[in-house]
Order: C-alpha cells, then structure tokens, then sequence
C-alpha cells in the first residue's frame, strides 16, 4: 500500500464507498514518515488528510485509532475490552462463580462465629452479613445490650436482625414507650423474636390493643417489661378471647385494665386449656363463679397456678391434713395463694413447729388451717414471740393452744397492738383472763375505735355483758343493743367465720382504680 494510491482522490466521501479500500482489514496499517516519500509539496497537505480521514473512518469502524503508534495502541486495547477478553472490564461472573463466592464468604463468617463460641448450625438458610466484619459489629451491638454468647446460642436467629435497619428501630421504640433501659437484656433474653418486628406493622397495633383494653398509658411499659412475649400475639387471637371469657364469668369490665396491668401473662392464656378448667375446678370445690371472679380480680396472678401440677395435688394435701371438705372454699377464699404454694412440706413444717410449741394436734391444726390459712406462711421466730407474749400474759399452755385454735389471727397480730389491748383489758375492763381465753378475737379490734367506746356505754349502763356480745357485731347492731332492757343470749357469736357472701357484694365505683396502684410485691 502506498500514497500514490490515494493521489487522485479529490472527495474524501468517495472513501466511504470506494470497495477496493482495505481499511476495513487492515488491523495494523503502516505509515511512512512524509520525510522518505518523494511527493511534491503541494501534495503533502492533501495526503496527511487523506490519511487522517482515513483513521478517523478507521476510528468510528474500531472504536479508536490514530496515525502514531501509542495512539493506535490504545485504540486497539479498547477494540481487546469490546471484544470481551478474560480480563475485560465488563465481564460478568457465572452463576457458579457467585454461590462459589457466597459460600466461601459464609465459610468465614461461621468461621468467626465458632471461633467466640457461637454454633451457626441453626444458620443455614437465613440471610447473613457478607462478611465476618459485619457480623462482629452486630455481635458487639448485643454484647452492648447485655446479651452473652449463650443468650445468642438460645436463639441465634437474632444474628440474622441488621443492627441499623432492626435492632435500633425496635429499641428506640421500646424507649419511646418508657421501657428501662435497664430491663433490655432480661426483655431479649425473653422475647428475641421482638427484634425481627416492624414497629409499624407489629408492635404498635399491640400497644394500641393494649391501652384499648383500658391499661393506663403510664402502665403500659410495666406490661411490656413483666410479659414482652405479648408484643408477638395476633390481635383477634388469645388475647381477645381470653378477655372476654374474663368478662363473661363476672369479672367487671372496668377492672380489666388492672387485672392485665398486675398479671399480663392472662393475655397469654388459651381459654380452652387454661382458663375455663381452672374456673370450672375452683366452682366444683363449692365456690361460686361469681365469687371466683372476684378473686381473679384481686389476685389475677392465681390464673397462673398450674392445675394438674400444683392446685389439685394441694387441695388434697389439705384434705389429709384435717381441712373439712365442706370448708375448702373458704380456705381458698381467705388466701388463693395457698393453692399455688408447695404446700405439702410447708404444712409438715407448721404442724410440727406448733405441736413442739403449743402441744397443738393434727385435728386442732386442721381447724387453724380453716380458720386462717395464712399459718402456712408464716416465720418461725415471729410465731414463737406471739405464743411467748401469751404466756407472758398469765395464760396456761393449755389456754394458749385453745386460743390459738379459736383464733390463729393472734399469731400474726402486731405486738404493740396487742399489748395495748390487753393493758386496757387489766386496768380498765378489769375482767378475768378467762374472758380473753372465751373470746380471744378480742386482740383483733381497735381499741380507739372499738374497744374503749362500746366498753364505757356498757360501763356508763352498768351492763355486764361477754366480749362476744361487746364487741362481735357492727357499729349499727351495736346501738341497737344498747335499746334493750335485757340481753338476748342468742344473739352472741361467739366465733368469727368468714362470709363467702362478702365476695359477691356489689362493688363500689371507686375499686375500679384501686388495682392499678397495688404494689406488685402483694401479688407474688
């Protein structure tokens, strides 16, 4: 190829159509200095374009060239890349080539887990950071919550939770409601699952529920943080209908919200399963639903108390130890928790300390534990001083035992109350212990408001009257005694008993907020 063959070329378009131009195939055409070659002056100018129109042709047909060498090289290095060489820039890896790569970097990442103690086995299959950096960070996020290696072993679905796009959003929410900071780690230990929850979709429709069901707002953390599981339930499902089962045995709708703010875990609770068999059980022992009612609403936390494991393995335990069948409700009325104690050793316990005290029997023991079944709870020391200030008092062994069984109330009296009482009963009732030994109820009453009025009328009378007749009945019976002539005898009671009627009394506006401010050390 020379010059001289483009020396009669006048129109560089003619190039375009022109057939016998090699440009096309020629890949690595040669150019002659203009120096070497013969060629007249004027023709220098029309041959350097010539050639120059030549290359740009070139140009726009290989995506680059040029009339010097490094020019040309580069042109044919962007020709290599179009053509799409191994090394080409815009390659693209196989399918094989990236679960290859995904493996190897989930290969690492286990690698890493392993290495601070955490089993992935659980792992396979959830989306995982790529790289063993990033999951350091989210294990590091939960170690700064509280959370160790064997929480995240409990449940180590929580590695697959983004520290920004879910841990964060659900904790500053959390925050936001008021939940303590301070509870966060006793909370995930419990629920995990929470951190894999929209706020929008999942929580906040709970907590709406929530303050629905007449939970006060301020309340509404306290729930959380005793029962966090609840933030998981469906709205329609348990939760509705083991609040309407509530409401359905008599439990008042205005004390929902405090029986749920106490004991949240009924949120929980399959009808079905849980609720209506314990109910059904208490009503079968003789106690009206009604009353039952009452009693959850009091001490809702007695739903908890397993029916097949601990109540009805209690209720025979106090039937062989001398509780009358036909008392068992009031037993249970007078203290539920008695069903949901480990009741058996306890009553081994008790009835061994006041035989050793008192020289009490198992059928005298039984009778105390109808009269207040609350002995079972109590200290040692405590009942010790109680039978000591007795016998302090004057009184026999012997009057000591059948006060305790007429009334084991004195047993867990204040000391000081009753030391004042009995000062009053000496210096001014002036009546024979025997008197006390008849009536020991007596310590029970207020002495300013009971005790002293009602003696000085009958004094100021001149009546002589038992402690029974003084002082067992209300204020009202009281001054209508005081009108007769003479004293009926049948009127006396002389034992106290507890009334289930008082129970199923019609409640008054004013109990309705008096469950929210109970402390929860009462219901334990």
């Amino acid at each position: 190829m020379t010059i001289r063959s483009y020396a009669g070329i006048r129109k560089p378009g003619l190039l375009l159509v022109n057939s016998d131009l090699p440009v096309l195939t020629v890949l690595k055409p040669k150019v002659t200095s203009l120096s070497t070659l013969k060629v007249p002056g004027n023709h220098v100018r029309r041959v350097g374009l010539v050639t120059r129109f030549q290359y740009s042709v070139a140009d726009r047909t290989f995506a680059s060239s040029s009339v010097d060498s490094s020019r040309f090289k580069q042109g044919t290095g962007r020709l290599g890349r179009k053509q799409g060489g191994p090394s080409s820039l815009y390659s693209r890896p196989s399918l094989s080539e990236m679960k290859n790569e995904r493996i190897a970097n989930r290969a690492r990442v286990y690698e890493f887990l392993r290495g601070i103690g955490i089993i992935p086995d659980e792992l396979d299959g959830l989306e995982l950071p790529v790289t063993a950096e990033v999951m350091r960070e989210r294990v590091d996020f939960l170690h700064k919550l509280g959370l160790t290696i064997e929480d995240i072993n409990n449940y180590p679905l929580i590695l697959g939770c983004s520290v920004k796009k879910n841990m964060i959003p659900v904790l500053d929410y959390l925050g936001k409601l008021g939940v303590r900071k301070s509870t966060f780690t006793e909370f995930l230990r419990r629920y995990p699952q929470v951190l894999h929850a929209s706020v929008v979709v999942d929580l906040a429709p709970v907590v709406k529920y929530l303050q629905g069901m007449d939970i006060k707002p301020n309340d509404i953390p306290r729930v959380l943080e005793r029962y966090p599981e609840v933030l998981g339930f469906k709205l329609e499902g348990t939760m509705s209908t083991s609040v309407a089962y509530l409401v359905g045995i008599g439990v008042a709708r205005r004390e929902i919200g405090g029986v749920l703010t106490r004991y949240p875990e009924i949120l929980g609770m399959r009808v079905g399963r849980m609720i209506k068999p314990f109910v059904e059980y208490l009503e079968g022992l003789g106690i009206p639903r009604l009353a039952v009612a009452r009693l959850i609403e009091k001490r809702p936390h007695m739903l908890g108390f397993g029916l097949e494991e601990r109540v009805k393995p209690n209720v025979e335990s106090l039937l062989e130890f001398n509780v009358r069948e036909a008392l068992l409700p009031s037993v249970i009325a007078q203290y539920p928790e008695i069903i949901g104690l480990e009741l058996k050793p306890k009553l081994l316990s008790q009835q061994s300390l006041l035989n050793s005290v008192i020289d009490i029997g198992p059928e005298d023991f039984g009778r105390v534990l109808e009269k207040m079944p609350q002995v079972v709870s109590l200290s040692n020391a405590p009942l010790i001083k109680h039978v000591d200030f007795l016998k302090i008092c004057g009184f026999s062994l012997e009057q000591v035992r059948t006060m305790v069984v007429g009334c084991p109330q004195l047993l867990a009296l204040n000391l000081d109350i009753m030391k004042l009482n009995f000062d009053y009963f000496q210096m001014e009732m002036k009546r024979p212990l025997d008197d006390l030994v008849m009536f020991p109820a007596f310590f029970t009453y207020g002495l300013e408001s009971t005790i002293k009025p009602r003696h000085r009328v009958v004094a100021r009378k001149g009546l002589k009257c038992s402690l029974a007749w003084l002082l067992n009945c209300t204020d009202v019976k009281f001054d209508e005694r005081m009108t007769y002539d003479t004293i009926d005898m049948e009127e006396m009671e002389t034992e106290q008993s507890f009334d289930m009627n008082t129970l199923m009394e019609p409640r008054s506006d004013e109990s309705a907020s008096d469950y929210d401010e109970d402390s929860e050390d009462d219901y334990l």
